[in-house]
C-alpha cells in the first residue's frame, strides 16, 4: 500500500556544512517518526502563494518545532529579549498552512512551535518568555497530565506521559474553539485540540520525536496521525 503523504513545512537554516550554504531542513528524528508510522514525509518549501492548492495533494500535515513567532503576530507591542530566530516568511507560511489545513480537514499534528502557530492562527496569544530560575521547560523531560477522552489520550494510550521539552514560551490566551488537552505540573498548556473539527487534529507543546524511538506513547502520536491520513485518503 502506498504510504500516506505527510507535508512538513521546512525550516530555514543559515548554514549547513553538508550543503555548503543556507538550507531548508527538518529534524531527522521527526522524519524517522513519521516513517516508522508508515507515512511518507515530504518537506515543503515556505513560499507565498495558494497554500490550499499546494496542500491538496497531501494526505496529512505536520507543523514542526522551530524558532519563535514574531510577537506582532498575536498583537504584542513589545518584543522580549529572549525571542529568537524570527522569520517573517516562515511565520506567514506556517500560519497560512495551519488555517488552510484546518479548513481542508486534513489530519494535522502540531508540535512545539507548531502548536503555538495553530493557537495564534485562531486568534490566541503567547507568553513571550516563561522565565523561571532553572528554565524548567527547556532541555528537560518532565511529566505531563493528559485529559481523558481526548484524541491525545487515544493516540498516546496514557493519562500521564514523560515529555521531552524545549520551550521558553507558552500559550497564554486560547485561540477560538481550542481546548486544553494536557498540562505540566505548573499549569503550562502542553496540548490543544479543536472539538467539532471535521478532520483529525491534536497539538503538543513538547517534542514527541525526541523519544518516539523508545517510547510507544510518543510514537503513538505519529501512528495516529498517519492512520488518520490513510483513512481520509
Amino acid at each position: 500500500m502506498t504510504r500516506p503523504l505527510i507535508a512538513i513545512p521546512a525550516r530555514f537554516s543559515a548554514t549547513s556544512s553538508a550543503l555548503r550554504y543556507a538550507a531548508e531542513v527538518n529534524a531527522a528524528a521527526l522524519i524517522e517518526a513519521v516513517w516508522r508510522a508508515g507515512g511518507e514525509p515530504a518537506s515543503i518549501h515556505p513560499a507565498a502563494g495558494d497554500v490550499s492548492a499546494r496542500l491538496a495533494r497531501f494526505d496529512g500535515v505536520l507543523l514542526p518545532g522551530g524558532g519563535d513567532l514574531a510577537p506582532h503576530r498575536y498583537g504584542a507591542v513589545d518584543t522580549h529579549d529572549s525571542v529568537y530566530d524570527v522569520d517573517d516568511l516562515q511565520d506567514a507560511f506556517d500560519l497560512e498552512v495551519a488555517r488552510r489545513t484546518l479548513d481542508l480537514g486534513l489530519p494535522l499534528l502540531a508540535i512545539c512551535r507548531g502548536m503555538q502557530v495553530v493557537n495564534v492562527a485562531l486568534g490566541g496569544t503567547l507568553e513571550q518568555d516563561m522565565g523561571g530560575p532553572e528554565r524548567e521547560h527547556r532541555h528537560v523531560v518532565h511529566p505531563v497530565a493528559i485529559q481523558s477522552g481526548t484524541l491525545l489520550e487515544q493516540a498516546t494510550g496514557a493519562e500521564k506521559t514523560e515529555a521531552s521539552c524545549y520551550h521558553h514560551q507558552r500559550v497564554e490566551g486560547l485561540g477560538a474553539g481550542l481546548t486544553v488537552t494536557a498540562r505540566a505540573a505548573d499549569g503550562t498548556v502542553e496540548g490543544l485540540e479543536l472539538p467539532g473539527l471535521p478532520g483529525w487534529f491534536t497539538a503538543v507543546q513538547w517534542h514527541p520525536e525526541d523519544t518516539a524511538g523508545e517510547d510507544a506513547a510518543q510514537q503513538g502520536l505519529f501512528d495516529a496521525h498517519v492512520r488518520a491520513a490513510r483513512d481520509r485518503r
